[in-house]
């Protein structure tokens, strides 16, 4: 059984794939007859045949213009496709066919009465109805191409094994010729009959619709067989042979182009106007120096010039007369790498860091902002209270030497809550100096040792120091002292340096000390 889409694709196909050509149609009482050659697809289920080619004739009657009796008649030879006999294929009938005339020829369509006589091997007669549909295509006179498409409908088979129907489908194509009547008069040779030519006057080679009037696809009144250019843009100029024209050659066709006289070598926009990218009143593709920055005096070849030849462009240069040689900055003047208000030239030290103060040669002027004896070039602690012991880098000193002995550093303003090891606000400040000092002598290692008085339980107190030992050193790698520099103990209650029995000696018995471990 055949799969209905792909019949239906075959069948349009035959019609459409053919190029626009002159329609080619009838005359009441004329006569078509013709010859041609098919193809035909059995039907695999009931048939049982292979697809062969085959050859017959047409003849038709014209009733009317777009109206025909045909016959037909062919002959195909197959064979069987389980046994491999011959089987020869006689197919007979008669289609009412109706013609309407198009730019792509004469289409039609039909249906009628078949016949179908099988011969060989397997015998029968089938009876049934065919479709057809078809384009005629005329080569002028009396002649014509005849391409066509045909199912043929079998209610019944008389074949073996019968099944309940059968449906076959043919291409035919083949030669035509018109008899009695010949062809409409046309007196504007246009192929549009006169009777049926609403435009009678057509100048010849013009193509036409199919009421014989001239078409214009580009609408530039060059109509189309006679347009050597059919692709005119709407609104543009054309000569008489319908091509647009360019007077100023920049590819933009008259009556589309705004700009008609725009100077010979320049690039415009697709309105036909000159463009000039960088605004220097020299156009692209006349500008050779397409990309000026804004407000650069130009010359005539649209080229920035630099009259002292600082590489900043007159009209953008702040200094038009730099000397010779001279280090500029955008603005073209001399520059002042530093910004220190000595220029390059002049400045001894060009590389003074922002906000330095500086001499006349543009170095640095060398000062001791906080009086320790060490200059602030050096001074590591710039800010070193005034009369506080420092060491060579200028922060303060942690440790008093002695004969080559460090004595401990009692942390005085150390301090922390009641009874717990977090340190008061009062204690940031003290700390704060010791980080300090620390972090400019990144070689000094400390330990951190926490003492109590002997007031509670000794596992309470070591627990305490402990804990307030910690808590400095945690503060301390908060300001940036690397923890592997640092070493936290609790000795609790065990080394007094004060009598435990007054309240002054216990006082001074809580305490925090630094001890020295290592130095450079």
């Amino acid at each position: 059984m055949f799969r209905w889409r792909s019949t239906l694709f075959v069948l349009v196909l035959s019609v459409v794939a053919v190029p626009t050509v002159r329609a080619q149609t009838g005359r009441g009482g004329q006569v078509e007859m013709g010859a041609f050659g098919s193809f035909t697809r059995f039907d695999a289920a009931s048939v049982g045949a292979d697809n062969a080619f085959g050859a017959g004739g047409w003849f038709g009657i014209y009733l009317a213009r777009f109206l025909s009796i045909d016959g037909v008649a062919d002959h195909t030879q197959s064979q069987l496709t389980a046994t491999g006999e011959r089987v020869r294929v006689t197919r007979v009938g008669g289609t009412l066919t109706g013609h309407l005339g198009t730019p792509l020829g004469s289409v039609y369509l039909g249906a009628g009465y078949t016949r179908l006589f099988y011969r060989g091997v397997t015998q029968g007669v089938d009876n049934g109805v065919h479709g057809v549909i078809g384009d005629r295509i005329g080569f002028g006179g009396r002649t014509a191409f005849r391409i066509e498409g045909r199912i043929d409908y079998v209610p019944t088979t008389q074949l073996p094994p019968g099944t309940a129907r059968t449906t076959n489908l043919s291409v035919a194509a083949g030669l035509s010729i018109f008899a009695f009547g010949g062809p409409p008069r046309d007196r504007d040779g246009d192929r549009v009959a006169d009777r049926a030519d609403d435009c009678p006057g057509t100048p010849l080679g013009a193509l036409v619709d199919p009421r014989g009037c001239p078409l214009d696809g580009d609408a530039d009144t060059v109509f189309d067989g006679l347009d050597a250019c059919p692709d005119t843009p709407a609104g543009a100029d054309v000569d008489t042979s319908g091509c647009a024209m360019d007077s100023d050659g920049d590819a933009v066709v008259n009556g589309i182009d705004v700009c008609p006289n725009t100077p010979g070598g320049a690039a415009v926009d697709a309105n036909g106007c000159p463009v000039d990218t960088d605004v220097d009143g020299v156009f692209d593709g006349l500008d050779a120096c397409p990309d000026t920055p804004a407000g650069a005096e130009i010359d005539a070849r649209g080229c920035p010039l630099d009259g002292d030849a600082d590489g900043v462009y007159d009209g953008l240069d702040q200094c038009p007369a730099t000397p010779a040689g001279a280090p500029v900055d955008a603005a073209g003047c001399v520059r002042d790498t530093d910004g220190d208000g000595v220029e390059d030239p002049s400045d001894a030290c060009p590389n003074t860091a922002a906000g330095t103060e500086v001499d006349a040669r543009g170095c640095e002027v060398v000062r001791d902002s906080d009086g320790d004896g060490v200059l602030d070039p050096d001074d590591a602690c710039p800010a070193t209270r005034a009369g506080e012991s420092v060491d060579a880098t200028g922060c303060p000193t942690l440790f008093l030497v002695e004969q080559g002995v460090a004595r401990p550093l009692v942390l005085e303003d150390v301090t922390f809550q009641s009874g717990r090891s977090a340190l008061t606000e009062e204690s940031y400040a003290a700390l704060d100096r010791v980080a300090e000092s620390l972090m400019a002598n990144p070689m000094v290692r400390i330990e951190i040792a926490g003492h109590t008085d002997a007031s509670g339980s000794l596992q309470v107190n070591q627990r305490l120091s402990l804990a307030r030992a910690q808590s400095v050193k945690a503060y301390l790698a908060r300001q940036g002292v690397r923890p592997d520099r640092m070493v936290a103990r609790g000795y609790g209650p065990d080394r007094p340096i004060a009598d435990n029995a007054t309240p002054d000696g216990r006082r001074r018995n809580r305490r925090v000390e630094l001890h020295l471990l290592e130095q450079p």
